[in-house]
Formats: C-alpha cells, structure tokens, sequence
C-alpha cells in the first residue's frame, strides 16, 4: 500500500510538472512601444494567436532599450517596435545576439513645428530636435538634407552630426531621446519624430512640415520588423507569431487604422 501511494503521489507530481510546462510553453512573450506595434498585437495578432491555443503577453514599453534588452535575456520571446539599422547598432554596441525574422510595416518619419506652417518660415538660428540613437539620428539628418536645411559629406554608414557639411542657416541641432522629442515642440523650432511617437502624442502626419519618400529604395531600410534572439528563428512560437503578423488581417487593419500613416511592408 506504501509503495502504491507513492508511486501514485510521484505519478501526481510529475503530470503537474508536466502542465505547468506545457502552460508555460503556450506563452508567447511580447515588447513593443505603443503606438502602433502594441495596437497591432492587441488588436489583430492576440486574438489570432488565442485562437490557435496560445497564450500572449504584451509588455508595452516607452523607450528603445529594454524591449532589446529583454529578449537578450529570455523575459521576451520577441519584440516589435524597430529596424534592421537599431537592431545591428543594438548588436553591435551592446552585445547582444537579436535576429529579425519578419518585416511588418513602414513608418515614413516626419518633421513637425508648432510654431511654423511651412520651411521656409524656420528662422535662422533655429533649434531643431533629432532622435539621439545613432540609426534614427542618421535617419533624421538625411530627412534635413533630403529637404534643404542642411548638406551632409558623402559617407558609407549611419550619420552624425560631425557629418553635416553644410549648414548655411547655422541651425541648431538638438539630440533628444526619441521618446522626448514630441514633448521638445514647445522648447524647438521644428522637431524629426518617429511616426510611433508622433501618433501617440497626437501628431498627424498631415501637419509635418515633410516626410520621408515611402516609395524610395531607402525607405525598405526602415521597415520595422519582428525580432527574437539568434537561435530561436525557427521554435514554434517565431512561426506563429510570423504567421500571425503577416496575415491579411494585419494588413487590413493597418490601412484602415492608420490613414498612410503607417504601411504594412509585407
């Protein structure tokens, strides 16, 4: 009788163990920012993957650096918020091992001032905010150039400031943390923003003083894409996250959703 409830006390033990792994394997852990990667998961991916018999966690964050940071670490299965260009300077400066696996939508950058309504009413002088992040600020510098307020030296590779060749109206240049630079509109002349934190601050596009060319060869570099850890490309939640976020619904809710704001790249 001992050795009878014991075996059935063992037996107990490990089909618990058994469920909780299984639980736990049936959790596909995501970071994203806002606006809009976290819409698009709440809204369209979660219910797709419910369906399917998973279970999904969104962790929205409010900077670039811990969503990264998290899925180096195993806290994240993936995340979904940036481009090829941070990702390999997030690698590359941080030692970390990400891997994209799937680009999702195009988020043409845009710059916006509060106090002018054209160019050519930005005094000389003025301050202009950028995103302090090596790819997003070389993102951003090319905008200024791509529209005349500065010229930059011919370079292969991310721009900087130091790379401005030319800048005849002695504008100030300002780096910010990407996620200030809406809240920098009433301290700055004119401000490059990331469409994620444009919409989320209630920008709209419509109102930029310009925007990046969306059907440009260059645009494909900005892209944002779904990235995990090197050596998870293939588990089954990637594939089904993938699967997920390159579906038609995806696709339709951005174009319903986001008005040209926002481009599904898929």
């Amino acid at each position: 009788m001992k050795k009878l409830l014991s075996l059935l006390v063992a037996g107990a033990l490990l089909a618990g163990c058994s469920s909780t792994t299984d639980t736990e394997d049936k959790t596909i852990r995501i970071g994203a920012t806002q606006v809009p990667h976290a819409e698009i998961l709440e809204d369209v991916v979660k219910p797709i993957l419910e369906e399917e018999g998973w279970d999904v966690d969104i962790t929205v964050f409010t900077d670039y650096i811990q969503p990264n940071t998290g899925v180096e670490e195993g806290s994240l299965d993936a995340n979904y918020y940036q481009t090829l260009d941070y990702m390999n300077t997030q690698n590359e400066e941080g030692g970390l091992h990400l891997v994209a696996v799937a680009g999702i939508h195009l988020e043409p950058m845009s710059c916006y001032s509060s106090k002018y309504t054209s160019v050519d009413e930005i005094p000389d002088g003025a301050k202009i905010s950028i995103p302090n992040d090596a790819s997003n600020g070389s993102r951003a510098l090319k905008l200024l150039a791509a529209n005349g307020l500065i010229t930059l030296k011919e370079k292969d590779g991310l721009y900087t400031v130091l790379d401005i060749a030319e800048n005849p109206h002695n504008y100030e240049i300002v780096e910010l943390e990407a996620a200030q630079l809406p809240r920098s509109l009433d301290d700055v002349d004119a401000s490059v923003i990331n469409v994620n934190y444009a919409l989320q601050a209630e920008l709209n596009p419509v109102d930029a003083l310009f925007t990046e060319d969306a059907t440009s060869e260059e645009s494909a570099d900005y892209v944002n894409y779904l990235v995990v850890k090197e050596g998870n490309e293939e588990t089954e939640k990637t594939k089904a996250l993938i699967e997920a976020m390159t579906s038609e619904e995806v696709r339709s809710y951005i174009e319903k959703t986001y008005g040209g704001s926002v481009l599904a790249a898929f």
